[in-house]
């Protein structure tokens, strides 16, 4: 559907944000803004009646990494709204979610001819056989919880590659800015996905969302970049994420209703799996997936090292450096069932009964010691982690866009139908990241495996119509407020 379609249809209905503006004048709020296509309203108060309108406390908390708001009790409505109000956020201002990018420690430099097993973006294309084109047409939307770029570095790098400097515009969300600091922060994940994707597809548009960096400006992002209808992006890069077990149940919901309009928008969401192997970082001994690359309406991106000399590929496993390196994220989600399309291919039991999905879908080349030559904050470095696999598949979404004349769109349901290599994928069945293995066919470390892009394009040509029909959203006409 397109974006104005989907609003019409799908967006929330006036009466329903009437409804909220009821409650706000209840309550004493304000509202400071409606988006009926987003189906979000934006509220404002005082402390007191915030705590009266949603049933909590507000607190001020003190932490190593920084201070936060936090609430104490569980957010309620009166149940005359709760059958329009989905979610409640911005109450919680907690950091939510961690870059997934993992920096060598020794960076040889950005220069093809540097001695070392690191790769130039394009190379990687190149040596994933990505079919031809340079992403003209195309916008590709990423989304960034902090950090900032430098057009002189941009402009540096991709004369250094001999390539089109592509346009990158900076779009803020809920006060979010383009704000670089250093290079040992969250600017390396910045210059990362956009060198990545600037690479492959120069004569892109590259449209970088910046939002605070809580589950409220996480989600303004996603909404804000899947409905833009001025800048359009056909594919969205994401690389920052945290274990399941980290987020709301409305955090959870919310944002995977809004990938679902994505979907049904024909935008390709890629989605790293995170760089901490089968635990994700938590260290209560169980397995866990990272979100939001376990949501059902993402493309989860998982981690490999690749090795190559003379242009060809020589080596492919799983990526991990583990216990004192990062390992691919990857398992089996406990909050989202096993979809349709994974059926059949052996994905293990969740601990949760409610859970059954399958993270990743897809991986490509995430190992720092074979990762990727990139400039930051005017500092050669080589940087790797899922990060990278996010812009890496968001690039190859964008060429084969381009090829086709329109948006290949949710492509879970359609790289689900086989998992031979004849089908578009290099199958990677050595390594494991913890818990996992790699096996023949598709694994929770490395999805169906790296791509074989120019047959993935042909695949995506003709697609299977029922099969495409699946990814289509209902729609829920509920506002969050």
């Amino acid at each position: 559907m397109s974006r104005e379609d989907y609003a019409k249809t799908h967006g929330a209905a006036p009466a329903d944000a009437e409804k909220i503006g009821q409650f706000a004048r209840e309550y004493g709020l304000t509202v400071v803004s409606t988006d009926l296509s987003r189906r979000t309203v934006m509220l404002s108060g005082t402390v007191r009646n915030l705590q009266k309108a949603f049933n909590v406390q507000l607190k001020d908390y003190s932490h190593p990494n920084g201070n936060f708001r936090g609430r104490v009790g569980t957010i309620s409505v009166p149940s005359q709204y709760a059958d329009v109000i989905a979610g409640v956020f911005g109450l919680d201002n907690r950091p939510q979610a961690n870059p997934h990018f993992r920096r060598l420690a020794q960076a040889p430099g950005i220069r093809a001819e540097a001695a070392s097993a690191s790769h130039n973006p394009n190379d990687v294309a190149a040596l994933y056989s990505y079919p031809a084109g340079d992403g003209t047409g195309q916008c590709v939307g990423i989304i960034e919880l902090g950090g900032g770029f430098r057009q002189t570095d941009l402009t540096n790098y991709f004369t250094a590659l001999n390539l089109k400097t592509p346009q990158v515009v900076a779009v803020s969300v809920d006060g979010g800015t383009n704000s670089p600091g250093n290079a040992n922060g969250p600017d390396g994940e910045v210059m990362l996905d956009i060198e990545v994707i600037g690479a492959i597809v120069p004569a892109a548009k590259i449209a970088v969302y910046f939002a605070p960096n809580t589950d409220q400006g996480f989600l303004d992002a996603i909404t804000t970049a899947a409905h833009d209808t001025t800048n359009q992006p056909s594919v969205i890069s994401i690389s920052w994420g945290s274990a399941e077990s980290q987020w709301t149940a409305q955090a959870l919901a919310n944002f995977n209703d809004a990938f679902q309009a994505a979907a049904a928008m024909g935008v390709t969401v890629c989605v790293a799996s995170g760089d901490n192997g089968s635990s994700d970082g938590v260290t209560d001994g169980a397995n866990h997936v990272d979100f939001p690359a376990s949501s059902s309406f993402a493309l989860g991106c998982g981690g490999t090292t690749l090795q190559a000399s003379n242009g060809t590929i020589t080596s492919e496993t799983v990526w991990n450096d583990l216990p004192n390196g990062g390992a691919t994220g990857g398992g089996v989600s406990n909050v989202f069932p096993l979809p349709s399309w994974q059926t059949g291919f052996n994905v293990p039991k969740p601990s949760n009964s409610a859970g059954g999905r399958g993270v990743p879908d897809v991986a490509g080349d995430a190992d720092p010691n074979t990762g990727y030559n990139v400039l930051v904050d005017g500092e050669n470095a080589v940087i790797g982690g899922t990060s990278a696999v996010a812009p890496l598949w968001a690039a190859l979404v964008a060429r084969i866009n381009q090829s086709l004349g329109r948006s290949a769109g949710f492509l879970n349901p359609l790289i689900y139908t086989q998992t031979t290599e004849a089908s578009g994928f290099h199958d990677i069945t050595k390594g494991n990241n913890g818990s996992f293995s790699a096996a023949k066919g598709w694994d929770a470390c490395t999805g169906l495996g790296s791509p074989i892009g120019s047959q993935i394009s042909t695949t995506l040509a003709d697609p299977p119509t029922a099969t495409a029909k699946r990814a289509r959203s209902n729609g829920k006409k509920k506002s969050a407020a």
